[in-house]
Order: structure tokens, then sequence, then C-alpha cells
């Protein structure tokens, strides 16, 4: 994958302590994906950091922390290019603490799969490969989703002989994981069978943790010596990784750069064996995602809404003229908050007003981003506008502008809707036509993907239904071919609403515009031409179901399931927290959304984890309180 020069958007980072007072922990930013939330932690726990600016820092610096995701290429050529890469290696020969998160850990490994012309800084001699999508682990259909995106267990690597919690970095709590390549152990040493495992020579020493994705086993923590990095988010975590940060800040230098010296047994299982997800299921817990729908009102706030069907306005009253008021169900910073403490796993934000059309003049909804990621410690995704803009004075915008400013705002994922619609048009144009290349770089979910990872891209699916006139014996022969792959025959369809749809057929046609103009294309065709294109996770939705509470439309996100290998959002049609049950038992959808019960107060998060987990399914629910 070429690198892809990354425009840094001017949007100001959170300022670490007053310049007077003697540095001693710092940020590495280069530039790529949203240090805010890291900034954020650190300023939530107390504690006061500066930025690196130049290499003379790295000096002044006591504790170093590198955060970032994006490309390996992208950020190893980037530390070469703006010359910090021998700074950096001199930081960490030096023996003081650093703390690497994400790509600030991969980039210490001698290599990538993802960028193979691009060389690692060789501190850990191992490579970094992918994740395999098929899999026959227990539980699974052959294969799970790549990039591995969720909630997930880590456990120690090593027994330490007397090793107490207090000593721990990291406590068995779910921790929150985006990334397609890891650094995975070889089957030999991860046996069931500790007795005959060995912790392979290169790896061994550094791995601090391990996780389970499918039947892969992977390091999800490394610690030797001065050097700390989890391949999870610690900022995006919630409690658990508030906890784990806090721990790191608080604990004395000189304990941070030493190794344990106590006799240690290498487990390369699970050892909390009482549990399935130990054996079971690919790892992740089933998320809960809380949506809230963006827009201004008839006055010029921003407020929370819902839409029936998408419609966001109030009814008209009986004998009046025009449309209802702006349905108004909350400010989006208190809410996103709300559900934080509720045990939300993400929160998406929708904007679906008319400034969309100019994103980076979009200033409220840029504060609405930076003042949520002050407060709410799990991913942020944020949807509207990001596409090709051209500002009223004529100014020109990349797709990728748009989404860095949202991601330096606080955004951890980007959520792209009609433009993907009509980048998969021109991409199905272009193969039927035989023009060459089919993938020309250039749309948003491209560019961005190449420059942040294509766990940053989430596409915004909203189809609907057509409904077939079956009453023509030969109907299936005159059935387009192209969307027999989105049909649904009623007879053997398993939505709540299949009794009443016994006799019907239909098949998923796409939209844009907010469900308000359709095109001739499928969803299947939308969701494999988007997964090419590069994104890392689906948002599906359903113009018949939206604010219906008649369940998920399980036909629909069944048929989706099986055209990806990507992860799937499924929204629209909840109305009772057993809906959520139905929808990950009878589809394996990695991830849930609603809107209208959280707003409303119908049905509550903790509720529906509840029932979730009373049906043995997994989730989040962390011990920790910080």
């Amino acid at each position: 994958m070429a690198s892809t020069n990354l425009p840094i958007p001017d949007v100001d980072q959170p300022s670490g302590h007053a310049a007077d007072k003697k540095p001693k922990l710092y940020i590495l930013d280069y530039g790529a994906g949203n240090v805010r939330s890291l900034a954020n932690s650190i300023k939530k726990l107390g504690f006061e950091f500066e930025w690196i600016k130049d290499d003379s820092d790295f000096d002044k610096a006591e504790k170093l922390i590198f955060p970032g995701v994006g490309s390996f290429g992208q950020a190893t050529d980037s530390l070469r290019t703006s010359g910090l890469i021998h700074p950096l290696l001199r930081y960490i020969h030096s023996g003081k603490p650093y703390f690497g998160i994400c790509i600030g850990m991969q980039v210490l490994f001698a290599s990538s799969i993802e960028s193979p012309n691009s060389a690692g800084l060789n501190v850990v001699p191992y490579p970094i490969t992918s994740f395999n999508v098929e899999d026959n682990y227990a539980g699974g259909k052959g294969k799970k989703s790549v990039p591995h995106m969720g909630w997930n267990k880590s456990w120690k690597a090593w027994n330490v002989q007397g090793e107490e919690d207090k000593d721990k970095l990291a406590l068995e709590e779910d921790y929150y994981f985006v990334h397609t390549f890891a650094a995975r152990l070889p089957e030999e040493a991860a046996s069931s069978s500790s007795a005959n495992a060995n912790a392979p020579e290169t790896i061994g020493d550094w791995a601090y943790t391990l996780a389970r994705y499918g039947s892969e086993t992977f390091v999800s923590s490394i610690k030797k010596g001065n050097v700390y990095a989890t391949q999870f988010h610690p900022e995006k975590s919630g409690p658990a990784g508030l906890d784990l940060l806090r721990r790191w800040l608080e604990a004395p230098v000189e304990s941070l750069s030493s190794s344990p010296t106590a006799s240690r047994t290498w487990q390369p299982v699970n050892p909390t064996t009482s549990t399935s997800r130990a054996t079971g299921g690919n790892g992740l817990t089933n998320r809960i995602v809380a949506c809230l729908d963006v827009r201004s009102n008839d006055h010029g706030d921003l407020v929370v809404t819902k839409g029936d069907q998408y419609d966001v306005r109030e009814k008209a009253p009986v004998g009046g003229d025009g449309d209802g008021a702006v349905r108004n169900l909350g400010k989006p910073v208190e809410l996103a908050r709300k559900y934080y403490l509720n045990g939300a796993d993400e929160i998406c934000f929708l904007n679906i007003t008319s400034f969309r059309s100019s994103a980076l003049l979009d200033q409220p909804m840029l504060d609405v981003v930076r003042a949520a990621a002050e407060t709410v410690f799990v991913p942020l995704t944020v949807g509207g506008g990001i596409k090709d803009t051209v500002d009223p004075d004529g100014t020109p915008h990349t797709a990728l502008e748009v989404a860095g400013a949202y991601f330096r705002s606080g955004a951890d994922k980007v959520s792209i809707g009609s433009e993907a619609v009509l980048a998969v048009e021109e991409l199905l144009k272009r193969e039927k036509e035989g023009i060459e290349p089919v993938l020309t770089g250039k749309t948003g979910i491209e560019t961005i993907s190449q420059g942040y990872g294509r766990q940053a891209v989430v596409v915004s699916i909203d189809p609907k239904r057509v409904y077939v006139n079956t009453s023509d014996p030969n109907w299936k022969e005159t059935f387009p071919v192209a969307h027999l792959p989105s049909l649904v025959i009623g007879s053997e369809a398993i939505s709540q609403t299949a009794p009443e749809e016994k006799d019907k057929a239909w098949w998923y046609q796409c939209t844009i515009s907010g469900g308000r103009a359709v095109r001739d294309i499928d969803v299947v065709q939308l969701a494999k031409g988007v997964e090419r294109l590069g994104a890392g996770e689906l948002l599906l939705n359903s113009v018949d179901r939206d604010g219906s509470g008649k369940g998920f439309d399980l036909d629909l996100i069944n048929i989706v399931k099986g055209a990806v290998d990507i992860p799937v959002v499924s929204s629209s049609g909840a109305g009772r927290a057993s809906d959520f049950t139905e929808v990950f038992e009878k589809t394996g959808t990695e991830a849930a959304l609603a809107a209208g019960i959280f707003h409303r107060g119908e049905v509550g998060i903790d509720q529906v984890k509840e029932c979730l987990k009373g049906e043995g399914l997994a989730v989040r629910q962390s011990k920790v309180e910080v």
C-alpha cells in the first residue's frame, strides 16, 4: 500500500502544562489519528504533559507516550521524513519509560506485512502479520471478520510467582482493539497444553499480555525493561483503560525500567477457563452502540433528534399548516456522556443538518466532537459531510482533510454515506466498461483508509425493500440477475415480521440523501464494493425498520454478513432488550445500534446488557472505577 501524504488539519490540541513548569511526561504526535482522547485521558487523571516539538524534547522527557493509528508504512515513513526516528530510538535505548499505543507498539517491530517496503524500528525482532478471515474456531461459521474490532479480554502471557494485582499494569478486563495486523503467535507457541508449549524465542521475552481472536493468539501488549506498549487503546477502553494509564503514570520511573526477576511460567491460553469466552466464540464481546442524530433545530441550536423512517419532524397539529418542529431529544454532549456512563461500548454522532455540505466550516459539530471527547472514553464515530467539499469562498477540501479534522477533534472513525454509493456506482461502471484501474485511489474511502487505516472508515448503508410482483408464476425468470443476491423469499424469511410477509418477495435497494433518493444498486453490490474500496466496517440501517420497534431486519443483516468479511453494525428496528439478543444470536453481527429507545428511556443500555448476559452472550461490564 502506498503511503499517503497526510494533511494535518489546523485543529488545536489540548495543552499540557504551563511552559514554566519542568516537563516530565511527553507525547509524540506524528499527525495521524485521534491523539486528543489520550491527552484528555491524561488530564482527567490529573497529570501534566507536553508535546514533542523537536528532537531536543526527547532529552527533556522522563516518560514518553507514542499513540497513533494508521498504516505501518505511514507511521515509520513519517518518523523518518520528520527526522524523529533517531531521537526516538535514542530515547528508547536510554532506559527511560516508553509507552506505545497501537501503531506506537507496531513500529517497534522489525516489519509488517501491511507495508513490506517500510522497515520498523526493530526494537522487537519479530514481524507483524495479518489476521486470517478463514478460521474454523469453535462456535464460528468458518470465518471471522477482519479488522479485529471491538472489546476483547487480555491475559498475562507469563504467570509470575507472587505477583499481585497492584503490581500489574493491565488487569483481566476488556480493552478496545481495532486493527487488521498483529504480532501473531505461531501455532506451537499458542498450544492449549502449557506443558508442551514454549514461548517463541524472539517475542516470548517481550510478551506481557496475550489475546485470542478466533483461533489465533496474538500479543496484545509487550513489556521489557523500560518499554511498554499495547495493541489495544487504553484511552478508548473506558474505566479499565483509564486505570491502566493511571498505573503507568503513577509508577516510579525506576519500576517501569526494570524486568521481572521472579520465577514465571508461559501461559498461552487464557487461564480463566470457567468462562465460555476463554475457549468458545471469537473472543469479542457483543458491542452496544448508542447513536445520536444531530442537527440544528428551527432556532439554530444543535439537538439530538430521531426520525420515523428518517422523518425527524413532529407531526403537524391536525388542521395546521406545514411541518411540525424538529424533534428534540436532548443535547448531544450530555447524552453522549450519559450513555458512556450507562455502559455504551461506542457512541455514534450522525450529522444530519444542512451545513454538513461545508464540514470544515461546521464549527458547532466539531465543537460537539471535541467536547464529547473530554468526558467519553469509548470510541466515537462521526458521520455526515465526509466528502470532497468546496467552501462558499471557493476553497476546495478533500475528504481526507475533512476526516482529519474530525480525527484531530476527537473522533476515532468517520462514517461515509451517500458518497460511498456514488463511488461504488463508478467502480461498477469502470469494471463493466473495462476501464483500468478499476480502483482509482481517489475516492474518500480509499484516501482515508490508506492514510489512517481501513479501521477508521465506516460506510453507512441505507437500503429499503422493493417488493416484487409475485402474481406471475414466472416472476423469478424476469427478476434482474444482478440483484438476485439481495432477494428474499417471504416464506424463507426469519425476521419478526415474517409471518405477515410469507407470501411476498423483495430485494434491498440502496438509497442516498437520507433515504430520499433511490439508486439502481442493491445492498450486496454496495457492501462488496465499499469493502473493495477499503471500508473497515459497515453501519447497516433499514429505511423500512427505522423507528418501527419491530425488531432488526434479520434477513437483511444475514445477506450482508454473508457477503463481506468486515464487521457489521446492525441498526434500525430495536424496540425491546430481547431484540438485541435475537440479532446477535441469529446473525452473528458484531454490534447492534439503537437511538430512539435509548433517548426516550424506553430501554436502558444496562437492561440490554443484562438481557444479553442472561442468555450467555458476552458483554463488556467493567469492574474498575476511576
